[in-house]
């Protein structure tokens, strides 16, 4: 998918880029497969934020993901169009099987309509086929992948992200993520082969604070423009420095670099090596 610029008719859109979705061939989604998504501005079920900055936004409609791909094994599905998806980053791709059902995938790169695509144990690697890892030939790119087998996809769902098949041993493959993380997970897992696609999604430029309230997305004021009762980096004549060891969170907590996964998570026995380089202490 392609990157489109505007004229400058106003400061704002001098910079500006977008989309030309020449990729998307199906402009409205198909209604069995949509749900309603309810706005919290970021608030749990007591009424108290919980995530920051969130609030406003258009309304969208949730279009439910077949993550798991598991339903209709060795059954032929045909890619009938692609279409955008709100709700992420990736396009998706709407399935339709022998059997008449219609469904939504993460779309790959290269993946376009009247193309067919199955899933399962007997499945061949080519693009947009969903199998287990240990049907998978070593040094493929896939995405969509599982953590707990039948649990459905977790790992690797944005735009233009791919991982890769290093290693294959015992009951466990080694993947690469798009991190730089090396990771194992059990070889039953499912993958899909392919990179996801809208592949250009980071190279977009929003180009004026409107469009990032269009995500719902709020203002954020730095910590040291506030007032000392307001965040630990307040206060002071002028720009003053923070005035302590380093950043900190509203509340005091250390923030950038601090690492908060829990040290006997039962996970980390199958990273074998973290993104920054390092094996798990």
């Amino acid at each position: 998918m392609g990157i489109k610029t505007y004229k400058p008719y106003t400061p704002s859109r001098r910079n500006m880029t977008g989309s030309d979705f020449s990729e998307i061939t199906k402009k409205k989604p198909e209604k069995s497969l949509l749900d309603k998504k309810k706005k919290h501005s970021g608030r749990n079920n007591q009424g108290k934020i919980t995530v920051r900055h969130r609030g406003g936004g258009n309304r969208k409609k949730y279009r439910i993901i077949d993550f798991k791909r598991n339903s209709r094994d060795g059954m032929t599905a045909k890619v009938i169009g692609i279409e955008y998806d709100p709700n992420r980053s990736a396009n998706i791709a709407l399935l339709v099987y022998e059997d008449g059902t219609k469904s939504y995938i993460l779309a790959p790169k290269g993946l376009t309509d009247g193309m067919k695509v199955v899933s399962g144990d007997q499945a061949e690697a080519r693009l947009g086929n969903c199998l287990p890892l240990s049907n998978i030939p070593v040094g493929a790119e896939i995405h969509a992948i599982e953590m707990i087998p039948g649990k459905g996809a977790q790992l690797v769902r944005s735009a233009g992200n791919a991982a890769q098949l290093m290693a294959k041993e015992g009951k466990y493959a080694t993947l690469r993520l798009p991190s730089g993380e090396m990771r194992m997970v059990p070889i039953e897992c499912r993958a899909t082969i392919g990179v996801v696609g809208n592949v250009e999604h980071n190279l977009i430029n929003l180009g004026k604070a409107g469009r990032k309230r269009h995500m719902g997305i709020r203002p954020t004021v730095r910590g040291s423009v506030m007032n000392p009762n307001d965040h630990p980096h307040g206060g002071g004549e002028g720009r003053s420095p923070i005035g302590r060891p380093g950043p900190s969170t509203p509340w005091g907590k250390p923030a950038l670099g601090l690492k908060t996964r829990n040290k006997k998570k039962h996970s980390n026995k199958l990273i074998v090596r973290r993104r920054d380089g390092r094996g798990i202490k």
